[in-house]
């Protein structure tokens, strides 16, 4: 058979094939496809699959108390402590607060008094003591001849809080949170240098004296970072409770003879 007719043949063959539906083309022998894949040469691997899969960045703990410590050691006056402060980004209450409550009142006062933290109104207005709260602390002051607006030294007051971010729904402020932010407390009544410190409520007990029970430490003096120091209730507290308006006013007068003494 001559090539030509070997072509015919073999075309003839193949349309019979397709005809009755073969769609794949085999050997005559079958072939072993896994020993064709375990022949072939394998790659060398590069440097990177040597050394394996990049580790997993792993969250590391931060110091929170001892960052806020090495940023209130580096400030040398109450605007650098304001800025440090608003800088110090590990609080979570910063994230929800409105605004940055600093202080309010004369710096160079010889009364600071210390509260606990921001709430909906100091939050709003950036300002300690605002609301019904401060209204009543200012009628407290004036009635012994003391006030936030006051430029004599000798009848001013200075105000600030343990925290300067308002806790969600005005919560007591929590242990972590008090103790991250009292080495700025610790620094501020230092560059303030107050001659007598007024602590209101209990979160200012627990920062500076490291226990609780504002009605059993009310109305005596204890020692605060060399300061002659005077817990009291809290205005707040004292809308709520009236009849411990007494006390306070006991106590307001101490601290009139303490600073005429």
């Amino acid at each position: 058979m001559d090539s030509g007719e070997t072509y015919w043949a073999d075309r003839a063959a193949l349309e019979w094939q397709v005809e009755l539906g073969i769609v794949d083309a085999i050997l005559d022998d079958p072939v072993d496809r896994y020993a064709l894949e375990a022949a072939k040469p394998k790659p060398k691997p590069k440097s990177a699959d040597l050394a394996g899969p990049p580790p997993i960045p792993q969250p590391q703990d931060i110091d929170t108390v001892a960052e806020a410590r090495a940023a209130a050691a580096g400030v040398a006056d109450l605007p650098a402590l304001a800025a440090a402060m608003q800088a110090f980004d590990h609080c979570e209450l910063k994230k929800g607060a409105r605004s940055f409550v600093f202080c309010d009142g004369l710096a160079e006062a010889r009364v600071m008094i210390v509260g606990e933290a921001p709430g909906r109104e100091e939050d709003r207005a950036g300002r300690p003591f605002v609301g019904r709260a401060g209204q009543l602390l200012d009628r407290m002051l004036d009635a012994i001849s003391l006030g936030r607006h006051q430029t004599d030294p000798a009848r001013a007051v200075y105000i600030t809080n343990v925290l300067p971010w308002r806790p969600p729904s005005n919560r007591a402020p929590e242990k972590d949170e008090i103790a991250m932010m009292l080495p700025f407390l610790e620094r501020h009544i230092a560059l303030a240098n107050p001659d007598v410190l007024i602590l209101m409520g209990n979160t200012p007990c627990q920062a500076l004296l490291g226990k609780t029970g504002i009605t059993r430490m009310r109305g005596h003096w204890v020692d605060v970072l060399g300061k002659p120091t005077l817990p009291m209730f809290h205005p707040a507290y004292l809308l709520r409770n009236p009849i411990a308006k007494r006390e306070a006013w006991a106590d307001l007068l101490d601290l009139n003879a303490r600073l005429k003494s």
